[in-house]
């Protein structure tokens, strides 16, 4: 059994990786970290079966894990993370801190100093339909944020073929509520979210740019620039991303969703639409799965959506996947197909 703790796991992604380790055959969660509810149990947080005690991280026995998943919030991983590698605990962070791999770079888009640099260079970005080979290797996963998934899995097989014919990729981008998190905020209230739909962080705002940027731009080996315009969806879940790029003459729907398969050929979460079909939030809530679907738009200008679960896919899915590969179990175990 892979003994695995989970520090900060009041929030949505902590909740959510309980769930799933619960039903996995071969983990096992050892504690639970919460700093505000220490002393309680999960069940007395949330609506739910899972009588698991939850303790300050200071009595976190890290000789006890395998495994760390990480849930805390942006800044606050990095000491801990240093912490849990120096006791030859492996690691998997769900927050920024370690995506980028310059400092300086995260230093910008994170307004704090990077507290462990030297970790950089052994993170593993974490996008397991990229670098399955190097996340089975790795000692620290930096799990990949939810919009940058949804975005990156719609635009790699493009990327990496040199098939962009501008650098500049327009991405518009909805997600459900639960992606800002648990944390009180008046942005998400319900009288603010409900029937309403409005965009936020666009221009270059938005933290995830740097990330998409970063990989889209190692695949093409030349800048890709990305305009990004997040939106906030009065739904619970999930995220759709339609994404505008302007290929090369002489491509089709029906030749990009042949690139499409032919890339994602044995990855059993990106599904891939005929022709004719249109990804939506339906096809994949509750799922580890990427759905894909293209649709023309005129003088070689095409539009690829992508939809995830954003706590599932974007998140609590997506590390458990790479805590498979890690361990060397089939990357679907313990996960929704």
């Amino acid at each position: 059994m892979i003994r695995v703790g989970i520090l900060g796991a009041t929030g949505y992604t902590g909740y959510e990786l309980v769930h799933l380790l619960t039903g996995h055959d071969q983990a096992k969660v050892v504690f639970a970290t919460s700093r505000s509810s220490a002393g309680k149990r999960l069940c007395d947080l949330y609506p739910c079966p899972y009588d698991l005690p939850l303790i300050a991280p200071e009595h976190a026995d890290l000789a006890a894990i395998d495994v760390a998943f990480f849930c805390l919030p942006h800044g606050e991983s990095m000491p801990v993370v240093q912490q849990v590698r120096e006791a030859g605990v492996r690691a998997i962070d769900l927050s920024a801190d370690f995506r980028l791999r310059d400092a300086d770079v995260y230093t910008r888009w994170y307004r704090v100093a990077h507290v462990a640099p030297w970790l950089l260079s052994e993170a593993v970005y974490g996008l397991p339909e990229v670098y399955s080979e190097q996340i089975g290797h790795a000692d620290l996963v930096a799990n990949p944020g939810c919009y940058p998934t949804s975005v990156l899995l719609a635009l790699y097989p493009l990327a990496r073929g040199g098939q962009l014919a501008d650098s500049r990729v327009i991405v518009d981008s909805k997600s459900g509520a639960s992606g800002a998190g648990r944390k009180l905020s008046l942005k998400t209230h319900f009288v603010e979210v409900n029937e309403n739909f409005g965009p936020y962080s666009i221009g270059r705002a938005h933290r995830h740019l740097s990330e998409m940027e970063q990989e889209l731009s190692a695949w093409a080996e030349a800048r890709v620039r990305v305009t990004f315009s997040p939106h906030l969806l009065p739904v619970s879940r999930g995220i759709l991303s339609t994404i505008y790029v302007t290929l090369q003459a002489g491509w089709s729907v029906e030749r990009l969703v042949a690139l499409y398969e032919e890339a994602y050929a044995g990855d059993p979460f990106v599904h891939v639409l005929p022709a004719g079909k249109l990804a939506s939030l339906a096809y994949v809530t509750h799922t580890n799965r990427c759905a894909l679907s293209f649709a023309e738009a005129g003088e070689n200008t095409f539009i690829v959506v992508s939809a995830i679960d954003n706590l599932i896919k974007g998140a609590s899915g997506q590390a458990v996947q790479n805590m498979n590969l890690m361990f060397g179990l089939d990357e679907t175990m313990g996960l929704p197909l």
